[in-house]
């Protein structure tokens, strides 16, 4: 086999482009044991006879990575899916992938389906042999009735399960509609993968802005160049894709989101028609919203400020860094019109989120 993961991320520190941090270097090995058997199983997957004659502790079932946000949890997933040569691996954000089960539980009822996730699991589950799943959380009713019965299936189809989450198992779904209706999944969770704790003291993500430039106006060309920059150090230069949110039976876009930042403009989220909910949702999603081209506001665009202030609210109460281009800065937004009076108090949670020690 080649280098182990081990290896590979001393190799990394060596060179200057990762940090070296134990609470990382404590997790890899149990990274390069799935690796190992994926590699050397030789594609064995248990099929309709195949588990008359493998025994059930061949296959292991996965990790359960936990941690405080800005850990490195997604840092090592990459690293993982990166350096596992085989077929039928997949790595994906949790929300979208949740977002394709609830597509395809919708198309297997309207076919007539009577017991809907059965075929939906066997299709995830086709020549599939590693899941990576980043940022497990549920807060979804939907997802939260189904996400069980769902892992069980592809578990007993040997699928090896690697997913990242901010929450231990047993907060998952925390004070949700029926959570008593979901705690067997939690159980699945601690009976059949690794719950391991990435107990990393710093925050990179957090220390990537820490000092740096935040807020940048007016929001002209050099302004796109300096978020440009800090998006890409944030996400590591890879490639973002949107990232589609179930908030009442309703579908909200980040247009795109990478390794829990997202980036979009000010008319996508707050010129649309967003209420508290869609942005509580963005909120519990991201670490850091990059939120480009804010504009003055006044009578003109009342509607849109109203939401702007709606989005800092939830953004702030869940201390998610924000870097933003704007028309002015925070006290020069918003001058005349309804609502301006109370917009200082938005324009005072904007001047605090550009400390570098806020949200730590």
């Amino acid at each position: 086999m080649s280098q182990s993961l081990q290896d590979i991320y001393a190799a990394r520190v060596a060179e200057g482009s990762l940090t070296p941090d134990p609470a990382q270097e404590e997790a890899l090995p149990l990274l390069e044991d799935i690796r190992q058997h994926l590699v050397t199983a030789k594609g064995r997957k248990k099929g309709l006879l195949g588990g008359l004659f493998h025994k059930p502790e061949e296959v292991p079932g996965g990790l359960y990575l936990w941690g405080g946000v800005g850990r490195g949890k997604s840092m090592l997933m990459d690293l993982f899916v990166e350096h596992l040569d085989i077929p039928g691996k997949r790595r994906v954000h949790f929300h979208a992938f949740m977002q394709e089960v609830q597509e395809g539980l919708h198309a297997a009822r309207a076919s007539g389906e009577s017991d809907a996730i059965a075929p939906v699991a066997a299709k995830i589950a086709k020549d599939l042999r590693v899941l990576a799943l980043d940022e497990m959380q549920i807060t979804d009713i939907a997802d939260a009735m189904v996400v069980g019965r769902l892992f069980e299936f592809l578990m007993n189809e040997n699928v090896v399960i690697v997913t990242t989450s901010n929450r231990v198992p047993d907060d998952l779904y925390k004070d949700g509609l029926n959570r008593q209706l979901f705690l067997p999944f939690i159980d699945l969770i601690k009976e059949r993968l690794v719950v391991h704790e990435l107990a990393a003291h710093r925050d990179y993500r957090q220390d990537r802005l820490t000092g740096g430039q935040v807020y940048f106006t007016p929001a002209d060309a050099e302004a796109r160049k300096a978020v440009e920059a800090v998006w890409q150090d944030l996400t590591g230069g890879g490639a973002a894709e949107p990232l589609i949110l179930n908030v009442k039976n309703r579908e909200v876009e980040i247009p795109a989101y990478r390794n829990g930042v997202g980036r979009a403009s000010f008319y996508e989220l707050c010129g649309r028609m967003l209420g508290p909910a869609d942005y509580l949702a963005i909120a519990d999603t991201l670490k850091v919203l990059v939120l480009e081209d804010i504009p003055t506001l006044s009578r003109q665009n009342f509607n849109e400020a109203k939401r702007f202030v709606t989005l800092i609210d939830a953004l702030y109460e869940a201390h998610v860094r924000l870097v933003a281009s704007a028309a002015a800065q925070p006290e020069y937004l918003y001058l005349e019109g309804e609502g301006s009076f109370e917009f200082e108090r938005t324009a005072s949670r904007l001047r605090e989120m550009q400390d570098k020690d806020w949200g730590q």
